[in-house]
């Protein structure tokens, strides 16, 4: 045939009226078939044209002929030489020998193609095709390394034999496959197969006859294989690859346990490195390596919340989601005193129906261990999969193992945490023993117990009661850091009350509530209401038989209880901060009798000293003023008599006003030094200051440049003062205001307000000025007498000022910033009594 160019309607007509099978492939596809070529495969025409030529050849052999077409296909192969292969069996019609010789076409519309023709040698006898593929399963499974290698090697070495095959496994009287239980007459058939240890042929079913072979070991397993044309004639290739499945099965099995026990070995040890670490992992570390080990989808770890209750508190998860976790936070059950040790069982159908449930069918299948020690229960693990993949043997047998660890993990980390808490407990009774003796502060004192109570007694919060004698009442004097601000200003009636702080004031021992729920008294109290503990411990404060105060811890977490040991410890401690308290308060009353001492005692000196200033400063003033007299009407004559002008007008001018200065100067010092008494009656805080504003105005000659504000609070009431004398303190502090602004000018800001200072009420009052301000190093000298930074200033204006805010039991004080102004503050008690009228 020569390469002449077709159409495919022309090509197609030239291979139908050949009788060979013939077909014309471009690139890898069927693209015409003659109908002998069809019939020769057995299938329709449109199964045929369109797919790929390999399709229909054996595996072995697609691969050898894909190569030669490829090689066809880029002109490096020649020959003409017809070539053989094998085409498949299929029903009724076995494997059969083909010689096959190409030709190159060329299509019009498509180019080059080439022309296969068949020819067929012959059928190979079925027993042989059959045997051929069995050798070469057979040398498959030399290298298989585990049993599903060597089972799927089996299936698919059958299969290219043209046969399926199951494996069946004996469960006691009835066989099972992967698809489910067997039919009772192919179970009864596989029985006779074991039991003959012999291929057993089914009846002839069409189109399938299936043969059971018993497997070597174990001796429980059959396959299974099916097929058409299958007869006892196979029986001596089937018997002997039984015999090769099961020797490989049982090599794969002793390798698997070989390989098993290392890898066992392997990760046992390093395990065991894991939990020998310096820092031991958490149990949440090692749960995720044995879960990872034992290929499960969770693991949880439960430990018994106490020996008095019966119920197992989640203290290790991995692999919960939140629902899950909360869900199994806690579980209640019984207690026994006694356990097996470590026991490994797989999870009952109950407890695996209840996971399967609770996790949407993510778990089911798994496995728990109790751990004991000394015949206690310490904790149940449990290792969770999936509703279909239940724990092996060799898993429940590393499972076991791998809990012996956990448990030695268990011990290091209570332990670790025992220790951790006995170093911690010494460092915070060593830290409490220098606070103590640090300082002599009640309140100092206090604030360190709370918070030291709280991290040696692992509670939420921590509130300390001061008992007030005189009103038998309990008042909040501290709490732990974060209930510190909300707590101050509590008070509980000892006699009557019966909150628990009352309870341990009136029966001066230590009271635990361990569930405040139980206790409807104590649950309705401000101090459960407001911060909702769930149990609550109360300890008294008492030395030498006083009661000092009380203490009370909550735990807000967790209802929880207090162990004797702990106990013995909060008392050992509160006697210690009662203890501090008392030295404390010893210490304060102590000091204050020495304040005392050394304020009367600066008090009598300050008189002393202003009594003998103001005989100076009265004899002075006698001294001084009769000449000053004499010059005041030797002026005035002068001017009267002698009418000057020019030099000598400016003359008598000077001599006037240093003489009127000099006046001033003794007025001063008379009113620094004369001795007095405030006369307090209930003023107008509003009047006074507008009445002092307009003195001050008046005296510096009402400067236009410089302007006044008033800004008085409404709520205020009348104080009790002494209308004269803070009025005089006013207008010093209002003149040094508007001769600091002379030059500039601005606004001067007066403003009063009620202000609670040390607990007590106070009126405040603030003269702001926009003038040029005070030097920080010149502040502290502004109220000493005779200090003064103006050419013709006494400097006893603001000591008068002092000197009349301390006589009302006031203080007066100033912030100043150069260049910007001054502010004096002037605070005076609003609860004074007033004076008899």
């Amino acid at each position: 045939m020569t390469k002449n160019r077709y159409s495919e309607a022309a090509l197609r007509r030239l291979i139908e009226s050949l009788t060979n099978p013939i077909a014309v492939v471009q690139e890898g596809r069927i693209r015409l078939a003659n109908e002998a070529y069809v019939e020769m495969l057995g299938v329709g025409r449109e199964e045929v044209e369109g797919r790929s030529f390999f399709d229909f050849l054996y595996p072995e052999d697609r691969a050898r002929l894909l190569a030669r077409y490829q090689q066809r296909e880029q002109g490096m192969l020649k020959e003409n030489a017809p070539r053989r292969y094998m085409l498949p069996p299929r029903p009724g019609v076995g494997p059969r020998e083909l010689a096959v010789h190409v030709q190159e076409v060329e299509l019009e519309d498509s180019g080059w193609a080439m022309l296969c023709n068949h020819l067929i040698l012959g059928e190979r006898p079925g027993e042989l095709q059959v045997a051929e593929r069995l050798v070469e399963t057979s040398a498959e499974l030399v290298a298989a390394r585990s049993e599903d290698a060597v089972r799927r090697l089996v299936v698919e070495g059958l299969a290219r034999a043209n046969l399926t095959a199951h494996f069946l496994a004996h469960e006691g009287e009835r066989f099972s496959e992967p698809g489910g239980v067997l039919s009772e007459e192919d179970g009864a058939l596989g029985r006779r197969a074991l039991a003959e240890g012999w291929p057993l042929f089914g009846p002839d079913q069409k189109p399938f006859t299936s043969v059971y072979l018993p497997i070597g070991t174990p001796p429980a397993e059959v396959l299974r294989a099916s097929g058409g044309e299958l007869t006892p004639a196979y029986g001596p290739v089937l018997a002997l690859f039984a015999k090769v499945v099961g020797a490989a099965l049982a090599d794969a099995r002793m390798l698997a346990d070989v390989e098993r026990g290392r890898w066992e070995m392997s990760v046992v040890a390093e395990t065991a490195r894991f939990i020998a670490l310096p820092e031991p992992p958490s149990l949440d570390e090692f749960l995720s390596r044995l879960a990872s080990l034992l290929g499960a989808e969770a693991a949880v770890l439960h430990v018994p919340v106490s020996s008095e209750r019966d119920e197992w508190r989640l203290v290790a998860r991995v692999g919960l989601d939140a629902a899950l976790e909360k869900a199994f936070a806690v579980l209640e059950g019984p207690l026994p005193s006694e356990a097996p040790p470590r026991s490994v069982e797989p999870l009952g159908e109950e407890e695996a129906r209840v996971w399967r449930e609770a996790s949407g069918a993510r778990l089911g299948q798994g496995a728990s261990v109790h751990l004991s020690q000394g015949g206690l229960r310490q904790g149940l693990l449990r290792v969770l999969r999936g509703p279909e993949r239940p724990l092996g043997p060799d898993d429940l047998r590393l499972l076991g193992t791998l809990a012996e660890l956990l448990m030695m993990l268990m011990d290091q980390h209570r332990l670790r945490v025992e220790s951790a808490r006995q170093l911690s407990d010494s460092r915070l009774l060593l830290d409490m023993a220098r606070t103590t003796a640090a300082t002599l502060e009640v309140a100092s004192i206090l604030d360190v117990a709370s918070d030291f109570l709280v991290r040696l007694l692992d509670v939420s919060d921590c509130f300390i009661f001061l008992y007030d004698e005189q009103t038998n009442v309990l008042r909040g004097a501290t709490a732990s850091t974060t209930q510190r601000n909300a707590f101050r200003g509590a008070s509980v009636s000892v006699a009557d009350s019966p909150t628990l702080a009352a309870r341990v004031a009136r029966e001066r021992q230590f009271i635990v509530l361990s569930d405040v729920s139980k206790h409807e008294d104590v649950a309705r109290s401000e101090l459960a209401l407001r911060f909702r503990p769930k149990s609550m411990l109360g300890l008294p404060l008492t030395s030498r038989e006083e009661l000092i105060g009380v203490v009370v811890v909550a735990d807000a977490r967790r209802q929880r209880v207090f162990p004797p040991s702990l106990l013995e410890l909060a008392e050992a401690t509160c006697g210690q901060i009662a203890l501090a308290i008392a030295n404390a308060r010893l210490y304060e009353s102590l000091w204050a009798s020495y304040a005392e001492l050394a304020a009367a005692r600066a008090e009598m000196v300050k008189r002393e000293r202003l009594a003998a200033l103001g005989e100076l400063s009265a004899i002075v003033a006698h001294e001084v003023r009769n000449p000053l007299g004499v010059i005041f009407n030797a002026v005035a004559s002068l001017r009267r008599l002698l009418n000057p002008n020019g030099d000598a007008a400016m003359l008598l001018d000077i001599l006037a006003e240093e003489s009127d200065r000099l006046n001033r100067m003794v007025s001063d010092l008379l009113d620094y030094t004369r001795p007095r008494e405030p006369i307090r009656q209930p003023e107008d805080v509003a009047r006074l200051l507008q009445d002092s504003v307009e003195s001050a105005w008046g005296q510096q000659g009402s400067p236009s440049q410089v302007t006044t504000t008033i800004d008085v609070a409404e709520d205020l009431p009348r104080v009790p003062l002494d209308r004269r004398l803070i009025r005089q303190a006013l207008v010093n502090v209002l003149v040094n205001a508007i001769q600091s602004m002379s030059s500039q000018g601005g606004v001067i800001r007066v403003s009063a307000r009620r202000e609670s200072h040390d607990g007590r009420p106070y009126l405040r009052t603030d003269v702001v000025d926009q003038g040029c301000g005070i030097p920080n190093e010149l502040l502290h000298r502004v109220f000493e007498p005779f200090f003064t930074t103006k050419a013709q200033g006494t400097g006893l204006g603001l000591a008068v000022v002092k000197r009349i805010i301390e006589e009302h039991h006031g203080e007066v004080f100033l912030a100043s910033t150069l260049g910007r102004g001054t502010v004096f503050s002037i605070r005076l008690p609003l609860s004074q009594p007033t004076s008899p009228p």
